[in-house]
């Protein structure tokens, strides 16, 4: 390209430099979705016995799964079944999202997500969970739990917690008072729930939903008991709503019916209210 002058300039393309800057600027973003993927992922971490038997092909051979989400649910377990010294941790699972961050460095994920199996009679298996599990995590927990669990007369419970404010029924103040449990299973459950059934329009979200989700599509018996209760941290009368659930379950599921003062009172804090009211 010339000029009036008669000097020679190069020719310039803005088009070309704008699409090598946008290829790198692709490049990077897939780098860094990559990275934050991998960093996403959840982990299982298994004890060496379990882990050389999941190893060697081995599922683990339990009839009954229960999966407590929630601090009330994860509570109730720990004050009225695995407070006796018949249970022993046998893995963890561990997942980083924008929720866990704030309780890594007091070894958060450690005790956020831990299996127990009784000792004597390994035909049951528990998980407390109360870390948050993001949506894009709900599905990977699911699948690698369950992958390493056999399916034949597997029976799942799960316990979650709720927020009455979260119950959707213009009466339920004149037929229930707060807490109580709402259930949903699915069709390959053949026992007879405890509790009425989850009305409509309510639904159960999170990970209860997704692990109901995956036992119906893989026809395997479960059932969700919604606990609804009107307070935010554990709670002794909430803890003991649950206490129904398991009545069915087989005998290493031995229930403690009266806990200890000082085991319900370790479990069950005290939580601060917050109101703004005299503000």
């Amino acid at each position: 390209m010339a000029t009036f002058f008669g000097e020679v300039l190069s020719a310039y393309s803005r088009a070309v430099e704008e699409d090598e800057d946008d290829l790198d600027e692709n490049e990077e973003d897939e780098q860094i979705r990559r990275e934050l993927e991998e960093k996403r992922e959840v982990h299982l971490h298994w004890s060496p016995e379990v882990s050389e038997s999941l190893r060697s092909g081995n599922k683990l051979q339990c009839s009954d799964f229960i999966l407590a989400v929630g601090h009330n649910a994860a509570s109730f377990l720990s004050a009225y079944v695995l407070s006796s010294s018949n249970w022993e941790p046998v893995g963890r699972a561990s997942a980083w999202n924008e929720r866990s961050r704030a309780v890594t460095g007091q070894n958060g994920e450690e005790s956020a997500c831990v299996f127990y199996r009784h000792k004597d009679d390994q035909s049951a298996l528990i998980c407390q969970v109360t870390a948050y599990i993001a949506e894009d995590q709900l599905f990977q927990w699911t699948e690698k739990v369950f992958d390493c669990l056999q399916h034949r007369r597997l029976i799942v419970t799960v316990l979650s917690d709720g927020s009455v404010a979260d119950y959707k029924m213009a009466d339920y103040l004149c037929s229930s008072s707060a807490p109580f449990m709402r259930s949903l299973h699915t069709s390959a459950f053949g026992d007879q729930p405890v509790c009425p059934s989850l009305e409509q329009p309510n639904i159960v979200t999170g990970l209860p939903a997704a692990v109901l989700n995956h036992c119906q599509v893989h026809h395997i018996a479960a059932i969700v008991y919604q606990c609804y209760s009107d307070v935010t941290g554990p709670d002794s009368v909430t803890m003991e709503t649950y206490k129904p659930a398991l009545t069915k379950l087989g005998r290493s599921i031995q229930l403690d019916p009266s806990p200890s003062t000082d085991i319900l009172r370790k479990f069950a804090r005290p939580t601060d209210i917050q109101s703004n009211l005299y503000i």
